[in-house]
């Protein structure tokens, strides 16, 4: 019964992102909207991680499997792809190296600035 619970909470919130799809006129997904809708109730203490862990941490678990379907469409049309394939793995390469060099720089800055308020107690 708690995983029913838990998977619930996780829908509703789902849906409400979908309702804020719906209704706001911006170019954002809705599971960003979910996303940030999860994140703002995490934070306010809404909603409580026990609340939604178990079921978080099994759909993380499995979300490599959730990827076979459309890795298996990016093969059927392979021979589509060829023609942008270079560009394509170009963009891919900058982009992941931007945003790691992001992450580190953010992260970086956050142990720092912890540090610093250690430091000063």
């Amino acid at each position: 019964m708690k995983y029913v619970k838990q998977i619930g909470i996780i829908l509703g919130i789902t849906l409400a992102g979908e309702c804020l799809n719906q209704f706001l006129p911006l170019p954002v997904p809705a599971g960003v909207y979910g996303l940030f809708l999860l994140l703002g109730t995490l934070l306010t203490g809404a909603v409580k991680l026990e609340s939604v862990e178990g079921t978080g941490n099994f759909l993380m678990d499995t979300m490599s499997m959730m990827f076979i379907p459309a890795t298996v469409g990016i093969i059927e049309c392979a021979d589509q792809l060829r023609t942008v394939l270079l560009p394509f793995l170009l963009i891919i390469a900058v982009s992941t190296i931007a945003v790691m060099a992001v992450t580190g720089k953010v992260a970086q800055h956050m142990v720092e600035k912890k540090e610093r308020e250690q430091g000063g107690r």
